[in-house]
């Protein structure tokens, strides 16, 4: 399956006439918990040619490829993706920590190094609540649930945790934010819920584990008190990411 995202994403570049400057796995297979049928959630930054971006009027950032079956394939403009950086959008943070790589450039690893710079905690741990709170709220409330969405509002749970602790992005293995930030009373019925949910099929379903929805209503609580009292943080400037900007475009586009 690798070489045929590889593949694809090479057609994407021909095709697009673009430049991917990475290309990484984002979902639940990134995450370490995908169930037997998960599909591939492959997310892109890439390059267009120079005079695109010299054009008056406005111009799609975004490349989507409808869903396959098993392939779930999503790319952002570098312009957007830096844009996006400057106010500490999480989601980038998920993609460039992802430890599936399927593609990479010499600017992956630049961006590596300056992304964490642009990294706001009050921003992330919002972020990471909201996904909690929603996926909470609309999956896990019936009497049968789905095991996955489990596991769609603990790691953000403990993704907030992680922040609160370290103030830095949260690794995207769910196996270390267990071993870091879960209280050891719940390791076990995490763990035994993992097992299941690796083993059956995305709309496997089982009873709800009051244990954990407690567990879950009550951090839920006492987050949103604690990032409520941070402070908020000052942004950087441009100038670091407008260079990268130019760089890039005059390193990649084709």
């Amino acid at each position: 399956m690798e070489n045929e995202i590889k593949r694809q994403l090479l057609l994407l570049e021909e095709k697009e006439n673009i430049t991917i400057l990475f290309a990484v796995e984002s979902g639940s297979r990134a995450w370490g918990f995908a169930s037997p049928d998960s599909d591939y959630d492959i997310r892109f930054v890439y390059v267009r040619k120079r005079e695109h971006y010299l054009k008056l009027e406005k111009t799609s950032d975004v490349i989507e490829i409808p869903i396959n079956g098993i392939l779930d394939i999503n790319g952002w403009d570098l312009k957007k993706a830096l844009g996006l950086l400057h106010t500490s959008n999480p989601t980038l943070f998920e993609w460039i920590n992802s430890p599936i790589i399927y593609m990479s450039t010499p600017f992956h690893a630049e961006f590596q190094v300056i992304i964490n710079d642009y990294f706001k905690a009050k921003s992330g741990l919002y972020h990471y609540l909201s996904t909690a709170k929603s996926n909470y709220r609309e999956y896990l409330k019936g009497d049968m649930v789905k095991a996955k969405k489990y596991f769609y509002v603990l790691r953000p749970i403990l993704a907030c945790k992680w922040i609160l602790l370290e103030n830095c992005p949260p690794p995207m293995l769910f196996s270390q934010l267990v071993d870091s930030v879960l209280e050891d009373n719940m390791k076990s019925i995490v763990k035994n819920l993992l097992e299941i949910k690796m083993k059956t099929p995305e709309i496997g379903e089982i009873p709800m584990i009051r244990e954990l929805n407690e567990y879950i209503e009550i951090n839920l609580e006492e987050l949103k008190l604690r990032i409520g009292n941070l402070a908020n943080e000052n942004t950087k400037n441009w100038d670091e990411l407008n260079q990268l900007f130019l760089n890039s475009i005059n390193e990649y586009s084709r």
